[in-house]
């Protein structure tokens, strides 16, 4: 069944006519879905309960449900595992900043990307998420809060390019002056660097963050550290970023986690300092999440000041990513495996 929270405001109308009901009722349930944040048609009181009746049957209008939640006792992120009607999870994460809140969504169950450093890949990729999945997330956030949410990171579990035509529709829609309304401006976008569709994000004419998860400055140990670099090298990559870059003339993030005795020293600091010299560009150094799976450490914290200095004397503009919500989970993916897996042994018990 389609899923309702996906449709835009033409499809709506395109129902409305196919069920025989007058066109003004589009705009109604559009605007109680994407304005009023309505759960269900149930919750859409100017909505007739024959309207609503037809509704339920002919898409899908169950929102997910909160099946876990941590708040963090170290600064109040609030991390959330979503339950889909199909039984999928899928993470997200609330965090307070002082120019708003932020909300990081996850765009796929799993991920299929195979970075060694990552939790989310674990469990390799089940599906993609819809627009209306993504939406949910953010509105079910903002519901459970009761704050608005200024922010929207793509960043969580999933590589949002994988999953392109969801992940467009749902910034379309999450943009949209009949919704919330956001600024493309306050969107991010994550990937691990698809060149393609890179390329192809920039011919949408959104004014939206890309940020590219670069994690290494030479070929060599990007390809031991992420799998696509096995298929798109390093320059093929920034060369894709620039050209986004030429379109939006917005700042180019690179994300750059830091692991211990791999990718943290000062070879691979001059390196990185070479290979992004004269870009406008932010490095966001990223102190990686200790997860059991992969054995790898996080840089001490006075030897990532000392990589980010050494950027620094080289011109490239730098931040540590504040970590948020440590306490609870804090790797993407960790929260969805440990139900993933005792859901699994549910089943087989």
């Amino acid at each position: 069944m389609t899923d309702l929270l996906s449709m835009t405001l033409p499809e709506l109308a395109g129902l409305m006519e196919r069920l025989g009901e007058k066109p003004y009722r589009a705009r109604q349930i559009y605007e109680w879905l994407h304005k009023h944040l309505a759960g269900s048609p149930d919750a859409m009181n100017n909505i007739p309960a024959s309207l609503k009746a037809k509704l339920k049957a002919e898409v899908s209008c169950d929102p997910p449900e909160i099946a876990a939640l941590q708040v963090s006792a170290l600064d109040g992120t609030r991390k959330y595992l979503f339950r889909f009607p199909d039984g999928c999870f899928a993470e997200s994460v609330w965090m307070q900043y002082h120019h708003g809140n932020t909300v990081c969504i996850s765009s796929q169950v799993g991920c299929r990307m195979g970075c060694s450093f990552c939790a989310s890949t674990l469990l390799g990729l089940t599906r993609n998420l819809t627009a209306g999945e993504m939406l949910a997330q953010v509105y079910s956030i903002q519901r459970d809060t009761g704050e608005r949410v200024s922010n929207v990171v793509v960043m969580g579990t999933g590589e949002p390019l994988d999953n392109y035509d969801a992940l467009v529709r749902f910034l379309r829609m999450i943009s949209d002056e009949n919704g919330l309304n956001i600024s493309e401006r306050n969107l991010t976008v994550s990937t691990c660097g698809l060149v393609p569709q890179i390329r192809k994000l920039r011919d949408e004419h959104l004014m939206i963050n890309l940020a590219l998860s670069l994690h290494a400055p030479n070929d060599a140990l990007r390809r031991k550290l992420m799998p696509i670099a096995k298929r798109y090298p390093i320059k093929e990559v920034l060369d894709a970023m620039a050209y986004y870059y030429e379109g939006s003339r917005r700042r180019l993030t690179f994300e750059y986690s830091l692991i211990r005795g791999v990718n943290d020293t000062d070879a691979c600091a001059k390196e990185l300092a070479a290979l992004l010299g004269g870009m406008n560009c932010l490095v966001n150094l990223i102190p990686v999440n200790p997860v059991a799976e992969t054995g790898y450490l996080e840089t001490k914290p006075a030897d990532t000041a000392e990589f980010k200095k050494k950027l620094e004397n080289n011109r490239i503009h730098v931040t540590i990513r504040r970590e948020m919500g440590r306490d609870i989970d804090g790797a993407c993916g960790q929260l969805r495996k440990r139900f993933a897996e005792g859901a699994g042994s549910e089943q087989q018990a």
